[in-house]
């Protein structure tokens, strides 16, 4: 069954032009869904969406509208495209300006920069107890993969991997939260999910094996590095890191995992390698992607 909004969810009815692209495009003007069935308007949609209040060029519309060969006129495309946009949404959210299009609509009306906005939020208010709310919040938005049924290799290539990064580091924070506040066995469930769609990323896996320890779960965690580390060895080439070996080394001891603390930077107790985000798209344990 799939998720509603965030914003129904809550029981709220955001007033004006509303846009979800945290999985399966929403449109929605005053609470009212928005159709829009052909493919190039729900692109220049999301792109101008994700520069919601901004100007955004006709060179940068044009590049994630057409990934490949852009029609000659491709300016004058734009413009009809806008005008279509403007029908079905109501001609006061499309600005022409002078170097590009403009969507007139709040930050907070786009959920992928609301839950941007709610985790910069978290990470100003670090070690507090508003933290782990904020991170809460900010997850409660995420409902699929983003700009799910839309075509851009701009957005396929940048924004989903920055967005879904983001996604999985408030995760792996929120695990730690909980893990230190004593709820390590209310982390497992999710943890696993993430593990079996990221294997790659070594980060995530620290905490699933931390969390099964926790809950007394060792020979779990074992199971659970054996299956890390030959994906990691098939698709890289390599062994897991030395935070994840160090875990494993101490799981056979009988020795309880460090708890968790502040990521850092590099590839600390809690990080994982540098520019490896850890994305799986090859689904290496078997489980469809959703």
């Amino acid at each position: 069954m799939r998720r509603g909004s965030a914003w129904e969810e809550a029981g709220e009815v955001r007033r004006g032009l509303t846009v979800g692209v945290l999985g399966v495009m929403e449109v929605a003007v005053d609470g009212r869904p928005v159709p829009l069935t052909t493919g190039k308007l729900r692109t220049l949609l999301v792109v101008l969406a994700m520069s919601a209040s901004a100007t955004v060029s006709m060179k940068r519309l044009a590049e994630a509208v057409w990934s490949d060969a852009q029609p000659r006129y491709s300016r004058r495309c734009l413009q009809i495209y806008a005008a279509r946009l403007r029908e079905a949404l109501g001609r006061e959210w499309i600005e022409t300006r002078q170097d590009g299009l403009l969507l007139r609509a709040a930050p907070d009306a786009v959920d992928a920069l609301r839950f941007e906005r709610t985790l910069d939020r978290a990470a100003a208010e670090r070690g507090s107890p508003r933290e782990r709310e904020l991170i809460q919040q900010a997850l409660e938005l995420w409902r699929g993969q983003p700009f799910e049924g839309v075509s851009s290799r701009w957005l396929e290539e940048i924004q989903a991997p920055r967005l879904t990064e983001r996604h999985l580091t408030a995760l792996e924070r929120r695990a730690e939260l909980d893990i230190l506040a004593g709820r390590a066995s209310d982390t497992v469930p999710e943890l696993s999910e993430q593990v079996t769609r990221h294997p790659l990323r070594e980060s995530l896996c620290l905490r699933l094996l931390v969390a099964l320890d926790r809950c007394g779960r060792q020979a779990e965690a074992l199971r659970w590095y054996g299956r890390i580390r030959a994906a990691i060895a098939r698709e890289l080439g390599v062994e897991p890191n030395r935070d994840l070996r160090r875990a494993h080394a101490d799981l056979l001891a009988g020795r309880p995992l460090d708890p968790p603390g502040a990521p850092a930077t590099g590839q600390g107790r809690w990080g994982h390698r540098p520019g490896q985000y850890g994305l799986n798209r090859s689904n290496l344990f078997g489980r469809p992607s959703r």
